[in-house]
């Protein structure tokens, strides 16, 4: 048996690495297949797992174990399934990049990113891209969004991918570390992970001027490292984020500047959107907590939007 960490996955194969730098390719068992009916892919990026050589042929083998994961990143794989979708394991932080213009990413798909990351012990950075595209409007822009998250525990950087010089404070940030790369098809994950690792070559693509939606040019999850050990989890474009696994009653702990005042609500049970004497109402209503966030609570709350 030998131990591997996963750094591909097409689907059926997977490209694994063994710490002494060999590789293998190397398919599922039935059997643990079967054991993660309910997710649309049982062994995820970053997975540490066991495997068994075919004695038959060179680099190729069976996934007979997954070892226990760190934290991982997941969400309902699509619309109509019932399945979920691991994204990546075993994470040091999770980049999401977002971009406000060209496609525009929304308040709403960002939230449910971060409850996600707050729920499985993943740190969030929020990377807002393109933000050559925003001219004199940058300062403001960038103003008003960090305020709008300004209680929120998570880290909030800003640049561009076809602009080497500023992204010098993400490149600070992921250094060393294994990072998850998501976001929207058209965000510029991929440019950035090019000017990031250049070897890399990652696909880039157009936006559709008449949509401005993002074409798919990443059509698998991979692991590319770079200088230092650091290492990016890149990721097909996300059209939505639903959130999976989460019960209802701990949503409000997963928005960090609603745990920091509820413990002041009269009722212990408080769901926070009608009961008297609610610290986090008073909160909004006060501005600690911004009504986008609140939006945001309401709607995870009542499973409204969860695609957008």
């Amino acid at each position: 048996m030998i131990q591997a960490t996963i750094t591909k996955s097409t689907g059926s194969w997977y490209l694994a690495y063994t710490n002494d730098g060999s590789w293998i390719q190397a398919r599922t068992r039935g059997k643990l297949r079967l054991k993660e009916t309910d997710t649309s892919n049982p062994v995820a990026v970053g997975d540490q797992v066991m495997i068994e050589p075919d004695p038959n042929y060179e680099h190729t083998g069976t996934i007979s174990e997954i070892l226990p994961r760190n934290n991982w990143i997941i969400r309902k794989a699509n619309k109509s399934s019932s399945k979920r979708q691991i994204l990546a394991t075993n994470l040091d932080a999770a980049v999401l990049v977002a971009s406000m213009v060209a496609p525009r990413t929304s308040f709403g798909f960002i939230d449910r990113f971060l409850l996600c990351c707050q729920a499985f012990h993943v740190p969030a950075i929020l990377f807002l891209n393109k933000t050559d595209l925003l001219g004199s409007y940058l300062d403001q822009f960038i103003l008003e969004f960090t305020q709008n998250y300004k209680n929120a525990e998570v880290l909030i950087l800003n640049g561009s991918g076809v602009d080497i010089h500023s992204l010098d404070s993400l490149k600070k940030a992921i250094q060393g570390k294994r990072i998850l790369f998501a976001g929207h098809s058209g965000a510029g994950k991929s440019t950035l992970l090019n000017a990031l690792i250049p070897n890399t070559k990652a696909k880039t693509g157009e936006v559709s001027a008449s949509h401005e939606k993002g074409k798919h040019t990443t059509t698998f999850a991979e692991m590319f490292t770079g200088v230092g050990n650091t290492q990016i989890i890149d990721t097909p474009g996300i059209r939505d984020f639903g959130v999976v696994d989460i019960p209802q009653e701990e949503i409000p702990h997963y928005f960090p500047e609603f745990r920091n005042v509820m413990k002041n609500c009269r009722f212990s049970n408080c769901t926070h959107t009608h009961e008297p004497d609610c610290a986090v109402l008073e909160a909004v209503k006060h501005e600690s907590i911004t009504q986008n966030r609140y939006y945001s609570y309401l709607s995870i709350l009542n499973n409204e939007d969860i695609y957008k």
